[in-house]
C-alpha cells in the first residue's frame, strides 16, 4: 500500500524528456526509453518495482497496462529481472498528438513517409544488445541440455487469455500475407545476469545499425521483420491492418529487410491510442508471465499478476503466507522466488492441483539449483484448514470465479465459509488477506457478513482474459474468533419473547 501510494505521488512529476547533464559519462548518457506491458490495474505496483530495483522513475500510460522509464543501455539486463512486466520494448519515437488525417489515403501516406524520418539508430542498438543477451542465454541453456537428464512430463495446455482489441500483425504488400496475433509464451529472462550483457561484449558482436542501411543479426544475413499494430479509438479513418501494411512497406523500403510473419528477427510495434502514437521495437519474443510454471491447470494465474498481489501484502521477513486454493501454485511459487525469507504453504482440495503445484516447485528447485526452498504443499478442505488458530500472517489466493471451476451458486456457500475459516487461522489485529475474484456480488455479500472479522483496505480492478475482476486487500480485525462466534450465534438465534428487551415508547 505505502509503495503504491508513494509511486502515485511522484508519477505526475516525471518527465522522460528531461535533458541529460553534460557531465554525465558518455556511455551512461546513452539513455533509452523502455516500455513495458503490465497487468491492468497493477501499473502503480509495477512502477514502484522499477523505482525500487532500477532507480528509475516511471510514467504510466493513459492506455492502461503500460509503463515507460529511461535507463542506460548498460542496465538492460536488469530490466529483464523485473517480476511485474509481461513484455518489454524500446521506444523509437513517441507522438503525444499525432495529426491523423481525416482522409484514409492521406493518413496512410503519412505512415509511408514516417519510416524514413524516425530516429531508429538508438533503438536498433538497444535491440542488438538485447539480442546478444538472448544468444548467450540460449548457449547456456544448450550447454545444460547436453548433460543427461530425464525428460520432464508434458505440461497441460494453459487457458488462453484474450481481450477484444483491434490488433493486427501485417507484413508489407510484397508478402501479401495476413495473420492473427499469437500469444506470447515463456522466456527465461528472469535468470539473466548483468555479466551477460556487458556493453563491451555486446558491442563487439553488434552489427545492427540505423539509417537506411540494411542490418544483420550477427551473421551477415538480411534481417527478417514484421509489424504489429495495436489501435484504440473510433475516429481513425484507417484500420490496424491498413496502418501496419503501409507502415511496414515503408520500413522494408527503408532498411531493405525481408518480411516474415513467423520467423522474424525484429518486431516493429505501432501502438495507436486515439491521437497518440508510439513506434517501438520488441525486446521480448515471448511473454515473461509464465516463467515459473511448467505444469498448467484449467485456471493458471499469470506470474506477473501473482507478483502484483504479493506486493500488496507488504510482506515482512519470517511471515507465514498461505494460499488455501493454490491451483498450480503460481502465487506461492512466485512469492518464494522473490521473498525467500518468508515461508509459503500451497494447499488445495484437489489432489490433481496439489500434484501440479508440487511438480512446479520441483521444476523451480532444478532451475534454482538450491537444496531446498521455504515452501510446502498440502491437500485440505478450505472450510477445515489443518492449521492452528492465529498461525498465519498472510492469506493470498485466487478464489473460484464459478466459471471454469465450481459455480456461482456454490460460491454463495463457499465464500462465507472461506472468510470464516481464514479469519480463524489468520493473526488477529495484524493478519492480511489478498483475494482475487470475479464474482463480486457474492464476495461483497460474504464480506458484509464477516465485517466484524475483516476490514476492506483497498481494491484493485484487473482484466483477466477479458473478465473485470477485483483484487481485495483485507485487514484482520482484533476481534477474537471465539468472541465473534458467540456474537454470530446470538444474531442467528433471536431471543425468546420473555428474554427480549421491552420496546421503547
Amino acid at each position: 500500500m505505502s509503495e503504491v501510494d508513494a509511486a502515485a505521488d511522484i508519477l505526475t512529476e516525471v518527465s522522460l524528456d528531461d535533458p541529460v547533464p553534460s557531465d554525465v559519462d558518455p556511455f551512461e548518457s546513452r539513455l533509452v526509453t523502455i516500455g513495458a506491458t503490465v497487468p491492468t490495474g497493477f501499473e502503480f505496483t509495477a512502477a514502484a518495482e522499477v523505482e525500487e530495483k532500477l532507480g528509475c522513475q516511471c510514467k504510466i500510460s493513459k492506455d492502461r497496462g503500460k509503463i515507460y522509464f529511461q535507463i542506460g543501455m548498460d542496465g538492460l539486463a536488469q530490466v529483464h529481472l523485473l517480476r511485474s512486466v509481461d513484455n518489454l520494448f524500446v521506444i523509437v519515437q513517441e507522438f503525444s498528438d499525432f495529426p491523423f488525417k481525416e482522409s484514409k489515403e492521406a493518413a496512410l501516406e503519412d505512415f509511408k513517409e514516417l519510416a524514413s524520418k524516425l530516429p531508429w539508430e538508438k533503438a536498433l542498438r538497444t535491440w542488438d544488445l538485447n539480442n546478444n543477451l538472448k544468444k548467450k542465454k540460449r548457449k547456456k541453456k544448450t550447454d545444460k541440455e547436453r548433460k543427461p537428464q530425464t525428460a520432464p512430463p508434458a505440461a497441460a495446455d494453459a487457458p488462453e487469455e484474450s481481450t477484444k482489441t483491434d490488433k493486427e500483425m501485417v507484413v508489407p504488400p510484397a508478402a501479401q500475407e495476413e495473420s492473427s496475433s499469437v500469444d506470447r509464451q515463456v522466456v527465461d529472462s528472469s535468470e539473466a545476469s548483468a555479466e551477460d550483457l556487458s556493453p563491451e561484449a555486446s558491442l563487439e558482436d553488434s552489427t545492427a545499425g540505423g539509417g537506411g542501411d540494411s542490418a544483420s543479426a550477427g551473421t551477415g544475413n538480411i534481417l527478417k521483420f514484421r509489424v504489429t499494430c495495436n489501435r484504440a479509438g473510433d475516429k481513425h479513418s484507417f484500420t490496424s491492418n491498413d496502418a501496419a501494411r503501409d507502415f511496414g512497406g515503408a520500413v522494408q523500403d527503408h532498411f531493405q529487410w525481408k518480411a516474415d510473419m513467423t520467423n522474424f528477427d525484429v518486431e516493429v510495434l505501432l501502438n495507436i491510442s486515439y491521437n497518440e502514437m508510439l513506434v517501438g521495437i520488441a525486446l521480448t519474443e515471448e511473454s515473461l508471465h509464465r516463467r515459473n510454471i511448467t505444469h498448467f491447470g484449467p485456471t493458471t494465474l499469470r506470474s506477473t499478476l501473482a507478483y502484483g498481489m504479493l506486493r500488496l501484502c507488504d510482506l515482512e521477513p519470517s511471515d507465514i503466507i498461505v494460499d488455501p486454493m493454490c491451483g498450480t501454485g503460481a502465487i506461492p511459487i512466485e512469492g518464494v522466488s522473490e521473498w525467500s525469507s518468508c515461508f509459503f504453504v500451497a494447499g488445495d482440495n484437489s489432489r490433481n492441483a496439489v500434484n501440479r503445484a508440487a511438480s512446479n516447485i520441483c521444476s523451480l528447485l532444478k532451475k534454482s539449483a538450491t537444496q531446498g526452498l521455504p515452501i510446502d504443499t498440502a491437500q485440505w478442505d478450505i472450510s477445515r484448514l489443518p492449521l492452528r488458530t492465529g498461525s498465519v500472517d498472510v492469506i493470498i489466493t485466487d478464489m473460484p470465479f464459478g466459471k471454469r471451476i465450481g459455480s456461482k451458486k456454490k460460491n454463495w456457500d463457499l465464500y462465507p465459509a472461506c472468510l470464516q475459516e481464514m479469519s480463524r487461522v489468520c493473526r488477529a489485529g495484524t493478519g492480511r488477506a489478498v483475494l482475487l475474484t470475479h464474482d463480486r456480488k457474492c464476495f461483497i455479500k460474504a464480506l458484509a457478513r464477516a465485517g466484524h472479522l475483516w476490514r476492506k483496505m483497498h481494491t484493485v480492478w484487473v482484466n483477466i482474459g477479458g473478465l473485470h475482476a477485483g483484487v481485495y486487500l483485507l485487514k484482520r480485525t482484533a476481534l477474537d474468533v471465539a468472541d465473534s462466534s458467540n456474537e454470530r450465534l446470538e444474531e442467528n438465534h433471536p431471543l425468546s419473547p420473555a428474554q427480549s428487551p421491552a420496546k421503547e415508547d
